[in-house]
């Protein structure tokens, strides 16, 4: 089900296990890590094996993340994806991360226009939901520009402090 995406300047291919040396270097990465309050920084290549094997597990799967690609350079950039699929409830939640040289040049915006189009049409889905750490400002601010509204707030314990998340969701 899940497939491969292409926009004007991306690729957005599903992970693989030829991504693993960008997904270790993703997510071992302070920049990428400064709002992540769910998982400590990679430490062992064995760590993106085990995300990238959550994230290829056999279909039907409720979850799927896409390395995204610029095509003129064919340099990965960053991630997204769903997870928590409930095709019942017609909902997901997104995620997405992208290295700090690449930011503010549009290109999440154009990698999330995409995906949203395709849990419309292919996955089904009439609201995604997002959660952003309170001092995330860019994660923010482009949950909001794609019209993502603010509908509470939830605590989440990490490292012994607590951290205050905004939670966002998208009627598409």
């Amino acid at each position: 089900m899940f497939a491969n995406l292409e926009t004007n300047r991306l690729a957005l291919k599903c992970i693989d296990r030829g991504d693993r040396d960008f997904v270790f270097e993703e997510f071992q990465n302070d920049f990428i890590n400064r709002y992540l309050y769910d998982e400590e920084p990679m430490t062992d290549i064995s760590q993106a094996d085990r995300l990238i094997d959550f994230y290829t597990m056999t279909e039907p799967r409720k979850q799927n993340r896409w390395v995204i690609i610029d095509k003129t350079t064919n340099t990965k950039l960053g991630t997204c994806g769903f997870h928590l699929w409930n095709p019942d409830k017609k909902e997901a939640e997104i995620g997405f991360e992208l290295m700090e040289q690449y930011n503010g040049k549009g290109y999440m915006l154009e990698a999330i226009e995409a995906i949203l189009e395709f849990a419309r049409h292919k996955m089904k889905v009439e609201r995604i939901n997002a959660i952003a750490y309170i001092e995330n400002k860019n994660c923010i601010k482009l949950l909001e520009r794609l019209r993502f509204i603010k509908v509470g707030e939830e605590e989440t314990q990490f490292r012994g402090q607590i951290y205050l998340h905004n939670i966002y969701a998208l009627k598409i």
